[in-house]
């Protein structure tokens, strides 16, 4: 058990892997991933976020076992380029290959921009500011504080008429006393670099189609994309792709999925007594949270090996001698879909409300919006690992990663891609480390994530213009 005072921590991160189970019934498209819990008369459920604190939950996006992970000192560089690709025009791959050739310092250097000035969740202003002056130099109408996000942005680009439209996301937010620890200056250039490259594609092959490349605050908490998601952010999107950094085996990448997640926020209000001379007369808050605790691990007997819950317990002016008349509970609950996280969601929150009826207690809980577990489409992943294995004789697994990300729920209601990619880390250096942080301002992890938006950037081409293919990919994510 952890108790503090007056203190917010992050919380620790899983790395553990496990074989992913076939996600469950995936949501109607008019549904909007919402809170998994409905507040009691004892409740109340709150939807303001403080912009203040610092809680990221959505944690390590390795792909491997740490003994399999790639060294930050190895000396191994990324194989010598031989295209074994088909380059026509059909495929985009000359203007693609030789567009990111052009920017790619441009890139490194944005990313290290990114990297010396960290911001958190919704404070994503230096971000914003440099990106959507990026986009507009090279011929995107921008549009800035987007949807009413102070931080968020959309670049847009249009060929011809008609056509696919192809998303792209670029994450920018970093973690607090970390700075990028999990890479979010290489998903932002990623996302600028796979939308220039597929301008350029459209361009020389005369492809009608349009680009929106939405540049998401808060990923870490606060659910970004949802509320982008929610506001229509995503609804003129055919398709949407993106990718992240973790640990993983030299020059991998993965198409696993992930965890789905919820927050759960608890404050407990009693009636403060002295210990000594009246006890009898306060209220304990810290009894109410020590039963939820207590609850949930014995509850954890009867979950599946898959399930996580993890919280810590703080308080305020907590002293020996006086009952404590307030505590607050900080959890998360994750299983492998989001099926399975409503009900495991449900026994948890019902821990926290006997503890309240058991000591007396007043209770608040609020709940985010969970993460949905990642619904990799088929047809664009099979497509994302040809690319790879052709391009550059490299191989893609299906491993999956126990954190959560917010693009879940955008996988959930438009065929989705977020390839996960190996970048050189330290040992115990996984995400939501300073070993990362350091890692992400490598140019090994530049190197590796100019390869991942090449890739993506050959699979979103071939969406936009082979209509057999664009059928499949529909097909896939309707089955």
């Amino acid at each position: 058990m952890t108790f503090t005072s007056n203190t917010d921590s992050s919380v620790g991160c899983f790395g553990r892997l496990f074989k992913r189970r076939k996600a469950g019934t995936r949501p109607r498209a008019a549904t909007s991933p919402s809170s998994l819990s409905s507040p009691s008369s004892s409740e109340s459920k709150t939807e303001k976020f403080d912009k203040n604190q610092c809680f990221c939950p959505t944690c390590d996006f390795s792909f491997a076992e740490e003994t399999a992970w790639w060294p930050s000192e190895s000396k191994a560089s990324l194989p010598p380029y031989e295209s074994h690709f088909v380059q026509d025009n059909l495929s985009g791959a000359p203007y693609i290959n030789h567009t990111l050739g052009i920017l790619e310092r441009k890139l490194r250097d944005l990313s290290m921009q990114l990297h010396e000035h960290p911001e958190t969740q919704f404070q994503e202003k230096f971000a914003h500011d440099l990106l959507t002056s990026f986009m507009e130099d090279h011929g995107f109408k921008v549009s800035k504080q987007y949807l009413g996000l102070s931080t968020a942005w959309r670049a847009e680009y249009t060929h011809g008429k008609g056509g696919r439209v192809m998303g792209i996301n670029s994450e920018m937010d970093a973690l607090t006393g970390l700075g990028h620890a999990c890479g979010h200056n290489l998903i932002a250039i990623s996302g600028c670099g796979v939308a220039i490259a597929l301008k350029a594609a459209l361009e020389a092959t005369n492809t009608p189609g349009k680009i929106i490349l939405l540049g998401t605050p808060a990923e870490e908490t606060g659910g970004g994309k949802i509320i982008l998601l929610e506001r229509g952010g995503y609804d003129e999107m055919d398709m949407c792709i993106m990718s992240h950094p973790g640990p993983g085996p030299s020059h991998s990448f993965d198409v696993g999925s992930t965890n789905a997640m919820q927050n759960i926020e608890i404050e407990y209000f009693g009636k403060s007594a002295h210990a000594g001379a009246a006890p009898w007369e306060g209220t304990n808050a810290l009894d109410a949270a020590f039963l939820a605790y207590s609850s949930i691990s014995v509850l954890r007997q009867q979950m599946k090996p898959g399930y996580r819950v993890h919280g810590v317990i703080q308080g305020k002016d907590w002293l020996p001698n006086v009952i404590p008349d307030y505590a607050k509970l900080k959890w998360i609950v994750r299983a492998p879909t989001h099926t399975e996280l409503q009900v495991l969601a449900e026994k948890i929150l019902n821990c926290f409300r006997a503890a309240a009826l058991a000591t007396s207690c007043e209770m608040t809980i609020k709940t985010d919006a969970p993460y949905y577990e990642l619904n990799q489409n088929p047809a664009l992943s099979k497509q994302f690992e040809t690319v790879i294995k052709d391009q550059y004789r490299m191989e893609t697994t299906c491993r999956g990663s126990t954190a959560s990300t917010d693009f879940g729920n955008v996988c959930h209601r438009i065929p989705s891609l977020h390839p996960m990619y190996a970048i050189p880390t330290e040992p115990n250096g996984g995400n939501h480390t300073p070993a990362f942080a350091r890692s992400a301002a490598t140019e090994e992890a530049h190197e590796a994530t100019m390869i991942v938006t090449n890739a993506l950037a050959l699979t979103a081409f071939r969406a936009m213009r082979d209509e057999a293919f664009f059928q499949e990919v529909i097909q896939s994510f309707n089955a």
